[in-house]
């Protein structure tokens, strides 16, 4: 099974390497958990390796995730929709069945084989648009098997209900017939602090971790995960230590990627890292574009 990297530090070594070329998977979480992030990651990934990307919004319209884009600090997204790698299918407002049934395969029959890396986000609506769990069924299914011919999936869903209950129908269809599900948890502590884990719920044809591990959502670098610690004690990290950090293995990674780290780090500060071992998130990034 080939792998291509994700675009988020920390997730590749957690899925054998990256997620699997030509598969579905499905990232499950509460609003705020940094779904949309996780697709735009993926999403900004596969354009730095040549690849075209597909950004299929079935909520938001399309300004609004370029806005949250250029927040997160993706500021070359607007070039990318200019010399047209980038494209955005606006469906929200539809009506799915129709737009699943009739739009989505002529525009599969013109991509097809385009081995294009496709975002959806999120399906929740989708699930939402019948109540016939066979047609909800024959909806997702239909629909990530026909963008799975131009290239690689990668959905959002939303979880509703009690935190980490991912037994409704909602969430239970799609886990089901993707071929990756990845959840990302948001734990509030009675302390009122804010915790976040990621777990691996299912990768077929490779072998994943099977433990939750913390994550965070770091301006200018979106999410990143570590691949090691999932305590919840945290650690005091500065970013100027993330900095000698990187200029230490400046070398090993591309001038562009450099740059575009060492300009977030000026807008970050001490508790941005709490919970990031900085060592680990180096050789992570090292990796991340090792084979560039």
């Amino acid at each position: 099974m080939n792998k291509i990297k994700s675009g988020v530090y920390g997730l590749n070594t957690l899925l054998d390497g990256g997620i699997n070329e030509n598969s579905a998977t499905v990232v499950i979480g509460c609003s705020g958990a940094g779904k949309t992030t996780l697709a735009t990651q993926f999403i900004r990934r596969g354009l730095e390796l040549g690849q075209e990307g597909i950004f299929v919004s079935l909520d938001e319209n399309k300004e609004q995730i370029i806005k949250e884009a250029v927040q997160m600090g993706w500021k070359k997204i607007v070039d990318y929709i200019d010399e047209e790698k980038l494209v955005f299918i606006d469906a929200s407002g539809h009506e799915f069945s129709a737009f699943i049934r009739k739009e989505l395969p002529s525009f599969v029959a013109d991509w097809k084989g385009a081995n294009a890396r496709i975002s959806i986000d999120p399906l929740t609506p989708v699930m939402w648009s019948t109540a016939d769990r066979y047609e909800q069924r024959e909806l997702i299914g239909f629909m990530l098997k026909e963008t799975r011919k131009v290239g690689t999936v990668l959905a959002t869903l939303e979880e509703h209900g009690m935190a980490g209950d991912l037994s409704g129908n909602e969430t239970v269809i799609p886990m089901y017939l993707a071929d990756c599900v990845i959840h990302l948890k948001s734990i509030h502590t009675p302390e009122g602090g804010l915790q976040r884990r990621l777990k691996i719920l299912k990768c077929r044809s490779s072998r994943h971790s099977k433990t939750e591990h913390r994550y965070s959502i770091v301006k200018g670098l979106g999410i990143v995960v570590d691949p090691e610690r999932s305590s919840l004690l945290p650690s005091k990290k500065m970013p100027d230590q993330f900095r000698k950090i990187l200029e230490q293995k400046k070398d090993s990674i591309p001038s562009r990627v450099y740059t575009r780290l060492t300009e977030a780090l000026e807008e970050l500060r001490d508790d941005d890292f709490s919970e990031i071992e900085l060592d680990t998130l180096v050789r992570e990034i090292i990796a991340e574009y090792s084979s560039d």
